[in-house]
């Protein structure tokens, strides 16, 4: 069974996090984010050691490995009976984050939804990213340069996954409003998905 899941995805800073814990705080929803991932890592297993070859001298996870980490930690939650896959909707952020990751994840999900948090206005994302790692007591990422370096790499890297999975599925929100305008946007668009979803369920029973 591959899993119903609804993509939340932007560049740094414009809400990927705020509006998938919101949403993922919904009946019948799961939100897992790419840091819940790697938080979440075992280090003892042998999988978790292959993870800290990479992340202890802060190179990045090969994307298979990555996908791989990010399996585990459905099939645990799924175990634990936190994500119900026959009936919940799997709410990620910040994975597949470039297009190589979502190839290897198509055998997995099954992505019905991709919100595009937009938020053209650079100085306001400057002004998230480094109040965001003031507030988390990360100095380093405060810099101009640090967050330039992200935006580029948003930029070349991840924003090429909205071609590939096409303006069907893709909606674009922006992401200069406020929390809750943004949430009402999503709100609106999923509840729509979930009457369709609910609807061919019922023609499949017939």
């Amino acid at each position: 069974m591959k899993y119903k899941t609804i993509l939340i995805f932007g560049a740094p800073g414009s809400g990927k996090g705020t509006q998938g814990t919101a949403l993922g705080s919904l009946p019948r929803f799961y939100h897992c984010a790419c840091g819940d991932v790697f938080r979440s890592i075992d280090t003892r297993t042998l999988i978790g050691q292959e993870f800290l070859k990479y992340s202890s001298k802060g190179e990045l996870v090969p994307d298979e490995l990555t996908v791989r980490l990010w399996e585990n930690h459905i099939k645990s939650v799924i175990r634990m009976g936190y994500f119900k896959p026959d009936i919940d909707y799997l709410v990620l952020d910040g994975i597949p984050r470039v297009v190589n990751q979502a190839d290897l994840m198509t055998e997995l999900i099954d992505v019905r939804k991709v919100f595009h948090l937009t938020c053209p206005d650079r100085e306001q994302i400057f002004f998230r990213l480094k109040k965001r790692a003031i507030k988390e007591n990360r100095l380093d990422d405060a810099s101009d340069e640090v967050v330039r370096r992200r935006l580029e790499t948003y930029e070349r890297d991840s924003k090429p996954i909205l071609d590939y999975y096409g303006p069907e599925i893709v909606q674009t929100i922006d992401a200069q409003q406020t929390p809750a305008e943004v949430m009402l946007e999503i709100l609106q668009s999923v509840t729509k998905l979930q009457v369709e979803d609910n609807w061919a369920g019922r023609l499949e029973e017939a």
